[in-house]
């Protein structure tokens, strides 16, 4: 907030834009609260300036807090975490409305895999994840995406510094298998109860300049058959926005 004291100038203006500000510049959906303290406003006037924010659209309402709304990105440079944030999440939000199911967006940083967002779907909860990314990208849709998009030197270098560890009796534990399973399967991967029992996975890559990630969607393992042709398909399509936007870049 500025310490500036012109009589010209409305509070309410500039508490709304240090609000948006935080927004803007935070990886994750932000709770009124988180905000409130951040900006030194008490949570009543907090919850009215947002309020007022989603209700113009410059903030969207999530399960998990607050993001920029459909009006913002345009006023901020695209590199911004929040600019990306709001993307992605439209995007994943999107992917779980279509298909029904949990989509999750993971990217490779700095030697290891990071889930950056997930979105559930009402009757599709995401897994519980008691095996971090960095531990179970062997087992997991999403990290065995990455894996295979890697380069070989790079991917060598992962599976060296980790082990690959039996989470379930379907997962491969065998580094030789593994390539070759990684090599087989160039335009998606799949986990079939290979990193959680009753779980099945599907990820397509996101790529961009200096940029390996997936998308990844979720489903109970016996849940109704589905069109993976057409299944993948759709994510192929959202993966294609996010690698076109070029607030991908910038997120670290």
């Amino acid at each position: 907030m500025t310490g500036e004291r012109d009589g010209t100038l409305l509070g309410s203006v500039q508490r709304a834009i240090a609000v948006t500000d935080v927004v803007a510049d935070a990886r994750r959906p932000l709770p009124v609260k988180a905000i409130a303290r951040a900006c030194g406003l008490t949570l009543g006037t907090t919850y009215n300036i947002v309020r007022t924010l989603v209700h113009e659209g410059v903030l969207a309402h999530e399960p998990d807090g607050l993001v920029l709304g459909h009006r913002f990105p345009s006023l901020r440079p695209e590199e911004t975490d929040g600019v990306f944030l709001a993307r992605a999440r439209a995007t994943l939000r999107g992917v779980s409305k279509e298909l029904g199911v949990t989509a999750c967006l993971s990217r490779f940083i700095d030697g290891e895999i990071h889930v950056l967002d997930v979105v559930d779907a009402p009757h599709s909860p995401r897994v519980d994840v008691w095996v971090g990314p960095q531990d179970s990208a062997h087992a997991s849709a999403l990290g065995k995406r990455i894996l295979s998009d890697l380069e070989a030197g790079d991917r060598l270098d992962y599976l060296s510094r980790h082990p690959l560890r039996k989470l379930t009796q379907n997962t491969i534990s065998d580094r030789r298998t593994l390539l070759q399973h990684l090599d087989a399967y160039r335009c998606a991967s799949i986990d079939v109860e290979e990193y959680a029992v009753g779980v099945r996975c599907l990820a397509v890559p996101v790529r961009a300049p200096g940029v390996i990630g997936s998308l990844a969607v979720g489903a109970p393992a016996d849940s109704a058959p589905v069109d993976v042709a057409h299944v993948v398909k759709r994510m192929r399509s959202a993966a294609s926005r996010l690698s076109l936007s070029r607030g991908v870049d910038g997120l670290a």
